[in-house]
């Protein structure tokens, strides 16, 4: 497919290869499919239940209305716009659309039931919830779980792999690489349990949200209850309580809740690069790739670095629209109309992001080597667990130390030792003989705790 030059955004030009999954539901086309999808769904539905005097559809032409959905394609998209083009209404043309596929089939004898008692967001709201449930279920979150299931690999390949940590950015009490990358594994799993947990709620209930002009057709009609059926039987769940439009706090809390995940990927990806520049992590040469215009040796961790841009312009927009689409003036305004057509915007960068993520992560190895020199070269952070084993040889009575922070601090603050010096301090120190065995034992590669074993709780 040849993209046309002028197009405004990367996501429909530069990454479109990447994105393009998406705009099988977030794009207008996606949208009007949907919209045909419930126009169709509800005229099976009325004439299923032989209201106002239809009667069942055949099998073959309740197959038929439902391919207009599933064969929804460019001839149809050329059809709305030249619909709209009159109409200057995107609804109103879909509905056109369908009185013009019910003519071709040879059932005009239901065209009045086409978008009946229907306003514009009855259709609206539903086709949202569909293409955005879709577009999260088959595509952002198998990516998102790609990314989940690298670092889970890597999480315990590496789980054993001492190295030097970093709070605040100093030496600090070692950790294991695979402990510290399945801290980012339990984040992102508890954040990708909450989105599939995510409720896509639907409305179809006027133009007030008052089944008005459904009383006025058939007051003897269980109204409430066909819409919770129509809504239920789409997979969505029913919202009674509404105006005009649905109040769009779903989206809210679904486009909340992936802006999270984005901004723990944003940490993942910034301590990954973190770890590059380190030398913790070698990038791996990919073949005919230049890092830099001007420096041959480089290799520059662009994958992570897009991968942060990215984060950031997608918890942008979904920023935006969990915190305007849960305004609306009195019973309706426009405003959600125009903003609800960047939901494609947001989760396109956050896939491109994920997708990068993804990439940078199998483009990298652990320097095992790197990690032991670190540590070799920062033996005064074994002062916690020498002031620490003092603190419990006091406290047993086997020693009469006073202050045994103040003491390691005068040793090792701001100060570089070596195993040699701390042998030597050990060795002078007054404390039981099996606690200063085990001292004289410790080395910072042995003194990461239970990190390894920590990486357990990921299964």
């Amino acid at each position: 497919m040849t993209l046309p030059v002028q197009v405004l955004s990367p996501l429909d030009g530069r990454y479109h290869a990447t994105v393009s999954d998406l705009g099988e539901y977030l794009s207008e086309a996606g949208l009007n499919r949907a919209r045909v999808q419930v126009e169709v769904e509800w005229l099976i539905y009325l004439t299923g239940h032989s209201m106002f005097g239809a009667t069942p559809l055949s099998a073959d032409h309740v197959a038929s209305l439902r391919a207009l959905v599933i064969n929804f394609g460019q001839a149809e998209i050329d059809e709305l716009a030249g619909l709209e083009a009159t109409t200057r209404h995107d609804v109103k043309a879909v509905e056109y659309l369908v009185r013009h596929k019910l003519t071709e089939l040879g059932l005009d004898n239901i065209a009045e039931l086409t978008h009946f008692a229907c306003t514009s967001e009855d259709i609206n709201n539903l086709s949202y919830a569909l293409i955005v449930r879709d577009a999260v279920a088959n595509v952002w979150m198998p990516a998102y779980r790609d990314v989940i299931a690298k670092l889970r690999e890597l999480a315990l390949t590496h789980r054993g792999e001492a190295m030097l940590a970093r709070t605040h950015g100093q030496p600090a009490t070692p950790t294991t690489m695979g402990k510290e990358i399945a801290v980012f594994v339990f984040r992102l799993e508890r954040i990708a349990a909450q989105i599939e947990a995510n409720e896509y709620l639907g409305k179809f209930s006027g133009a007030t949200g008052t089944f008005a002009a459904h009383l006025a057709a058939d007051p003897s009609a269980d109204w409430a209850n066909i819409s919770e059926e129509f809504v239920s039987g789409l997979g969505l769940t029913w919202n009674p309580l509404t105006t005009q439009i649905e109040s769009h706090d779903w989206q809210a809390e679904l486009y909340n809740k992936v802006s999270h995940a984005n901004r723990v990927l944003h940490n993942l990806a910034t301590d990954i690069w973190t770890y590059i520049s380190m030398g913790y992590f070698r990038q791996i040469p990919q073949v005919g790739a230049t890092g830099s215009s001007t420096m041959p040796h480089k290799i520059n961790p662009i994958r992570f670095e897009n991968a942060e841009a990215n984060l950031e312009l997608s918890s942008a927009v979904l920023d935006s629209l969990a915190a305007t689409l849960v305004t609306s003036r009195l019973q309706r305004d426009l405003t959600d109309s125009t903003t609800q057509r960047n939901i494609g915007v947001g989760f396109g960068h956050s896939l491109l992001a994920l997708d990068n993520i993804r990439r940078g992560l199998n483009e990298i190895d652990l320097d095992s080597l790197a990690l032991a020199a670190d540590l070799d070269a920062n033996w005064e952070i074994l002062g916690e667990a020498i002031q620490t084993v003092i603190r419990a040889e006091v406290s047993a009575g086997r020693s009469t130390i006073s202050d045994p922070y103040a003491l390691l601090k005068e040793l090792t603050r701001g100060k570089r030792i070596n195993r040699d010096d701390l042998v030597a301090f050990v060795a002078k120190l007054e404390i039981g003989d099996e606690a200063k065995q085990r001292l004289l034992k410790l080395t910072p590669a042995g003194y990461a705790g239970m990190a390894s074993e920590l990486v357990r709780y990921l299964n």
